[in-house]
C-alpha cells in the first residue's frame, strides 16, 4: 500500500510535470511562428495578425525580447480578466457555462475540505485501530486519515453523520443557485440574443407519405391549414448519399488558388508527365470540377429517393415557431413530429431520415450493446490493474523485483502506473460511444454529444469508480477473507473500501494536473499545424483549415469533470485527504480552460447551456452514491440505528432534486409563449421593414447545397404575405380535417384547374 511518503512523492513528480507543461506553453506562445496555434480564434476572427518581425531572419520565430520570458505566468491573470457577460459575447453561452461547471465544483468543495480537515481529520486520526484491531489487513498512513481508523460503534461516527449532512446541504444549497442563476441567464442569452433562424423554425419529422402529392407539397397544405396565421416557408431537406465526401473535396479545390504561374507535371505527385502552366492547369481542372458539381447536385435535386420525409418549417414569428414546436399536430402522436429545429450549425444531417419506428429499435439496440460494453469491460481493466500494483508487478515479472522496491521507482509505479493504465483504457472510449449515439438517430449534434456525455458517465461510474473499488480493494484483501472467519469479512470490507482512496489519488494527479497542463500545452496541434504549414499550406484559406483550433468537446470533457464531483462526495465523509487534490485540480482547469475558450476554442455549436439539467442531475447522483456508500460503511461499524438517518438524507437529496426539475428544467426544454412574444414585438418596434422570409428561405440548407445560387427558389416552397387559397391535389380529405382558415374555404378538395398559389 501506497505510504504518506509514496503520496507525497507521486504529488511532486506530477506537479513538476504540470510545472514543466505550464513552461513549456509559456514559452512556445510566445515565439511568433506558434502565434496561430495559441491564439487561433482571434485570427477567426480578423481581430489578430501574424505578428511581423523587423530585423534578423531568426527574430520572425524566435521571440528575442527577454523581458517577455519574465512574466511567463502573466497568462492566468489574462484569462481571468474577461468579464463573464462579455465572454458570453465572445465565445457563446456554451463556453461560459461549461466554465461554471469547475466554478461550481470549487465552490462546493473548498469550503467542505476546509470543514472537514478542521473535523474529521482530527477525529478519524487520533484512534489506533488500524494498527491494534486490524494488523492483518494492509493499511497505509493515509487510511489512519480516514473514517477506517475509527473504532466499531464508535459514538465518533455521530460526527460523520453529521458532517454528511452538512455537506449535502451545502452542495443542494450551491446547487440551487447555479440552477437559478443558469437558467436565468439562458432565458436572458435567449431573449437579448440577435436574430436566429432557430427561433423560428420548426423540425418536423415522419412526415405521412400521400399518394397524390409530394413530401414538399403535404408539408406545405398540412402547416398552411393547421397554423395559416404564422406559416411562412419550408425547406425540405435534402441528402446525398455516395459522392458527398467527393463533392466536399472539389468544393474544398474548388476554394484554392495560387498566386504564382509555376511549370508542373500531370503525372502522379507531379514526378513525371506533361509539362504544364500550373495556374492554366489549375483554372481548366476547376472549371470541369464545377461542372461536374453542378451536374451531380442537378442529380440529386431530382432523385426522389434523396428527398426526406422530414422537414424545416419556419414561421412569421417566435410564438408562432414555440406553439408548434411545443404541441402536439395531429391524432397520432408517432406523425407529424414536432421539436425546436436546432441551429443551422448543429443539425446532424445524417439522422434526418430515420423513421421513428427504427428509432426505437435502434435505441433498444444501443441500450443492449452499451449494457454489455459496460459490464464486460471491467474484466480487462480490472485485470491489468491488478497488474499495475507492485504485488502485481513482481509476481508477473519476479526478476524486476529488486529494481521495483527501489523506493523512487516503488513511488513513480504506485503514483503513476494505475492512473496511466486506466487512461489507455478509456483513450477509444468516448469515439466508441459517439458512434452508438449517431446509430441511435439524434438530430443534433448537441444532442448527440449530449447522450454520448451521458453514456460515458455511466462508463465511468461503473468501471472506473465501483470497478475500481470492488475489483481493487476485493482482490487485495483475497487472501485475508480466505483466512478470516465468515462473521469478519463484513468488516474487512468496510475497512477496504476507504482504502483505495490511495488509488484515486494518483489518478487525480495523473489525468487531473498532468492531464490538464497537458491540455494547454496543445502538443498535437502544434506539430499538426507546422507539418501543414509545412508541406500543405498554399493559400490563407490553406492557413486557416491548418490551424483549426477544434472546440469544447463535450462529450468527453463533462463526463470526466463528474468524475471529479463523484469522488470528492464519496470520500469527503470517507477519506478527507483526498479533498484538496479535487481542489487544486478544479482551480487548475478553471484558469486553463478559461483562457482555452478565450483563446483557443472556437464553439461550432450554440445550445444555450442546454446541457445544464444533466450537469446538475449527474452531481445528485454523487450526492446520492455517497450517501449509500456511508450506508454500507457504517453497517460494517456497529452503527445500524445511523442508517434510518442516512436514509432519509438520500430522500430529501431526491426531493431536492424533483423540486430543481420541476422548478427550472422546463426553461432548458420549452420556450414560454411570453418572452416570444415580448421578443417579437420589440423586434417588430425597432425593425418593422425587415422581410424575414429571406432571411430564412435559404437557412437550413444541406451542406452540399451551400454554394447554390439564390435564383433557385424552386427547391424553397414559399408563401406570400397576404391571403392565399390552400391547393390540394389530394382526392381524398384524409389529411385535411378542418376548412382553410385563410381562404375560408372547405377543405374540400380543390378542382386540377386552381394554381398552386391562387390569390383571391
Amino acid at each position: 500500500m501506497a505510504t504518506l511518503g509514496d503520496i507525497g512523492v507521486a504529488a511532486g513528480i506530477n506537479l513538476l510535470s504540470a510545472f514543466v507543461f505550464l513552461l513549456a506553453f509559456a514559452i512556445l506562445r510566445l515565439q511568433p511562428f506558434n502565434d496561430r496555434v495559441y491564439f487561433p480564434k482571434w485570427y477567426l476572427k480578423g481581430l489578430r495578425s501574424s505578428p511581423s518581425r523587423s530585423g534578423t531572419f531568426v527574430k520572425k520565430f524566435v521571440n528575442l525580447d527577454f523581458r517577455s520570458y519574465l512574466r511567463f505566468l502573466n497568462w492566468m491573470p489574462e484569462a481571468l480578466k474577461m468579464p463573464e457577460l462579455e465572454l458570453i459575447d465572445h465565445a457563446g453561452l456554451d463556453s461560459a457555462v461549461y466554465l461554471r461547471i469547475y466554478l461550481i465544483g470549487l465552490k462546493i468543495f473548498v469550503p467542505i475540505t476546509f470543514l472537514a480537515w478542521a473535523v474529521l481529520v482530527p477525529v478519524n486520526y487520533t484512534n489506533k485501530t488500524l494498527e491494534l484491531q486490524l494488523k492483518n489487513v494492509t493499511s497505509s498512513d493515509i487510511d489512519k486519515l480516514s473514517i477506517s481508523n475509527v473504532p466499531d460503534g464508535s459514538d465518533r461516527f455521530w460526527t460523520h453523520i453529521v458532517m454528511a449532512y452538512a455537506f449535502t446541504f451545502w452542495t443542494c444549497y450551491v446547487l440551487l443557485k447555479e440552477y437559478e442563476k443558469v437558467a436565468n441567464m439562458r432565458l436572458q442569452f435567449l431573449v437579448s440574443e440577435k436574430r436566429r433562424p432557430d427561433q423560428f423554425t420548426v423540425l418536423v419529422r415522419n412526415v405521412p407519405p400521400d399518394s397524390d402529392e409530394s413530401v414538399s407539397e403535404t408539408v406545405e397544405h398540412f402547416f398552411l391549414v393547421n397554423h395559416p396565421d404564422t406559416y411562412l416557408t419550408h425547406q425540405l431537406v435534402k441528402k446525398r448519399k455516395s459522392k458527398q465526401n467527393w463533392l466536399d473535396y472539389y468544393q474544398l479545390k474548388y476554394s484554392r488558388n495560387n498566386a504564382k504561374r509555376p511549370i508542373m507535371k500531370t503525372g502522379f505527385l507531379g514526378l513525371w508527365g506533361k509539362k504544364v502552366d500550373a495556374i492554366d492547369h489549375h483554372i481548366t481542372e476547376i472549371k470541369k470540377l464545377s461542372d461536374e458539381i453542378a451536374e451531380e447536385r442537378e442529380r440529386v435535386l431530382k432523385d426522389p429517393k434523396s428527398i426526406m420525409p422530414a422537414a424545416f418549417v419556419s414561421f412569421k414569428s417566435r410564438w408562432g415557431a414555440a406553439v408548434c414546436a411545443q404541441t402536439q399536430q395531429s391524432r397520432n402522436p408517432t406523425l407529424w413530429l414536432t421539436d425546436w429545429a436546432p441551429e443551422p450549425r448543429d443539425v446532424y444531417w445524417q439522422n434526418l431520415s430515420i423513421p421513428y419506428v427504427s428509432i426505437a429499435v435502434r435505441r433498444l439496440i444501443m441500450a443492449v450493446a452499451f449494457f454489455f460494453l459496460t459490464f464486460f469491460f471491467i474484466i480487462p481493466i480490472a485485470s491489468v490493474q491488478a497488474l499495475a500494483t507492485i504485488e502485481g508487478l513482481e509476481k508477473a515479472a519476479p526478476f524486476l523485483k529488486a529494481l521495483i522496491e527501489i523506493p523512487f521507482i516503488k513511488s513513480v509505479i504506485q503514483g503513476f502506473l494505475p492512473g496511466i493504465v486506466l487512461k489507455l483504457f478509456l483513450i477509444f472510449l468516448p469515439t466508441i460511444l459517439m458512434i452508438m449515439s449517431k446509430f441511435e438517430g439524434f438530430t443534433s449534434i448537441s444532442s448527440l454529444e449530449r447522450r454520448s456525455a451521458t453514456r460515458y458517465y455511466l462508463f465511468n461510474l461503473v468501471n472506473v469508480f465501483l470497478g475500481s473499488v470492488i475489483a481493487g480493494s476485493a482482490l487485495d484483501q483475497l487472501n485475508t477473507f480466505l483466512k478470516q472467519s465468515a462473521n469478519e469479512i463484513p468488516k474487512t470490507i468496510g475497512v477496504a473500501v476507504p482504502m483505495r482512496a490511495t488509488f484515486f489519488i494518483t489518478y487525480i494527479m495523473v489525468d487531473g494536473w498532468a492531464g490538464i497542463a497537458a491540455e494547454i500545452l496543445m502538443l498535437k496541434p502544434l506539430i499538426i499545424y507546422h507539418l501543414k504549414n509545412t508541406f500543405l499550406v498554399k493559400t490563407e484559406k490553406d492557413r486557416e483549415e491548418a490551424m483549426n483550433p477544434g472546440s469544447l468537446s463535450f462529450n468527453v470533457g463533462e463526463p470526466r469533470i463528474q468524475l471529479y464531483f463523484l469522488l470528492g462526495m464519496v470520500y469527503a465523509t470517507v477519506t478527507p485527504v483526498l479533498l484538496p487534490f479535487i481542489v487544486v485540480f478544479f482551480g487548475l482547469a478553471y484558469v486553463v480552460f478559461r483562457h482555452q475558450i478565450i483563446n483557443v476554442y472556437n464553439q461550432e455549436y450554440e445550445s444555450a447551456a442546454a446541457f445544464w439539467p444533466d450537469v446538475h442531475g449527474r452531481i445528485i447522483i454523487a450526492l446520492l452514491v455517497s450517501h449509500v456508500a456511508l450506508i454500507g460503511l457504517l453497517s460494517t461499524k456497529h452503527l445500524a440505528q445511523a442508517a434510518p438517518l442516512l436514509i432519509t438524507l438520500a430522500v430529501l437529496t431526491i426531493w431536492f432534486y424533483r423540486f430543481c426539475k420541476a422548478r427550472y428544467e422546463p426553461a432548458f426544454v420549452r420556450y414560454p409563449l411570453q418572452e416570444a412574444v415580448m421578443k417579437d414585438t420589440l423586434e417588430r418596434a425597432r425593425d418593422s421593414n425587415f422581410n424575414l422570409k429571406p432571411y430564412l428561405q435559404n437557412a437550413y440548407i444541406h451542406p452540399v447545397f451551400k454554394e447554390e445560387d439564390d435564383d433557385e427558389e424552386e427547391e424553397v416552397v414559399k408563401l406570400e404575405n397576404e391571403s392565399v387559397l390552400v391547393p390540394t391535389k389530394r382526392q381524398s380529405r384524409r389529411n385535411t380535417p378542418v376548412p382553410s382558415k385563410m381562404s375560408g374555404a372547405s377543405s374540400q378538395s380543390l378542382p386540377e384547374a386552381v394554381p398552386e398559389h391562387s390569390v383571391p
